[in-house]
This record gives C-alpha cells, structure tokens and sequence, in this order.
C-alpha cells in the first residue's frame, strides 16, 4: 500500500472512530449517562448544553469533520480549514494531555460511559496525533495562522467562565470558580492558553519538517 492509500485509510480510521465516539457520548447523554461526578442527571435540555460545552466534545468533532474531509480526498485547503485542522491537532492533544494528568484520578465509569470516555479522550487523541505525524499532509500549519487558531480555545474559555457565572456549572473541576475561586481558576485559564500557545507553535515548527504530502 503506498503512501497515499495508507494516509487515508489513517484519515477513515479517526473519523470513524470520532463520529462513534461522539454518536456514543450523545446517546448517553441522552438516556442521563455518568458524566465526570454527575450522580444525579439533570433536565435533557440541561444535559445537551452540557455536552456541547465540553472541550473533549467540540475538539472531538473538530476532528471528525477535518478527516472526514481528508478521507473524502479533499484538495483545496482554504485559510479556515487549515485553522480548524490546526485547532483540531492542538485541541486533541491537550484533551488527553489534561485527561490524563488531571481528570482521569477524578472519573469512577464503567461499562458504556467507560469506553465512551476513553474513545474521546485516549483513542481519539492518539488517532490524530498519530495521523497528523506521519501523514500530515505537510504545508497546512503555517505562522500566520498562530493567532487566528486561538479564536476557538479562547472563546471557548470566555463561554465557559461567563456561563458558568451564570448556570452555576463548569464542565473540569480546575475551571469552576465556586470552589476555587477567580484567581485560581483564571490561573488554570491562563496555563491551558498557555500549552495551547506553545503547542499550537510546535506544531508549526513540525510541519515543516514531518515526513507527508505537501499538497
């Protein structure tokens, strides 16, 4: 199999995974599943907002729609798409990065909610990571789009902290500001902009000298 085939059998691979990792989270959502310490279920609505407000969840979709398009043999790469497959890559590995050192000692999941967190955040992370090092394709991280890729992760944590101001609910223990407080948590905000800065930068740097198409 050459390279090209082996690419995006790679590229099916996640997005498959990823869109069943999310078809699987939403249905448990749905039927009131465990979701980090929710003993309790809350109304449905509630529940939904609740899902798309998770960073796992939106940079797990981020993934799925960017290789799907791969996988589907896309060739043009318009400024946004790169910026999305960008946020996809650096928002991917911080959500294992996080899972692993901080949320994982928290979770206590069994039977579906178990393998529906470790899709999202360790088969999918490693998936993509995996992909994008090997296959790239090359040529699509570029400097300029260093400050456009942090519209999303900054937006998101701006939504985060004013909802939760106002719901009552953070979606990770480290951001909720009923228990630790605002210099605290906006401490944690500022260290998860931080990794994302210096792993957005990185990424930068690799592309250029990874192994992949330069399409």
């Amino acid at each position: 199999m050459d390279t090209a085939r082996l690419a995006r059998s790679w590229h099916i691979l996640t997005a498959v995974v990823a869109w069943a990792a999310l078809l699987l989270q939403l249905v448990l959502v749905v039927r009131g599943g465990v979701v980090l310490d929710e003993v309790t279920p809350p109304a449905l609505g509630t529940r939904l907002v609740r899902f798309i407000s998770y960073f796992t969840v939106l940079t797990n979709l981020l993934v799925a729609l960017t290789t799907t398009s791969l996988a589907l043999g896309q060739n043009a790469y318009p400024t946004w798409w790169k910026v999305l497959r960008l946020n996809a890559i650096v928002g991917i590995t911080v959500t294992g990065l996080v899972h692993w050192f901080l949320l994982r000692p928290l979770l206590d999941l069994s039977g579906a909610d178990y393998v529906a967190d470790k899709l999202l955040h360790v088969v999918v992370p490693v998936l993509a990571v995996v992909g994008w090092l090997a296959f790239g394709p090359r040529g699509r991280a570029e400097s300029r789009l260093l400050l456009p890729s942090l519209v999303y992760p900054v937006a998101w944590l701006a939504y985060t902290l004013v909802r939760g101001a106002s719901a009552g609910w953070y979606p990770y223990p480290f951001l909720d500001v009923g228990l630790h407080g605002y210099p605290q948590a906006l401490l944690a905000c500022a260290g998860v902009a931080v990794l994302l800065l210096a792993l957005t930068r990185g990424a930068v740097v690799l592309d250029r000298t990874l192994p992949g198409r330069k399409q």
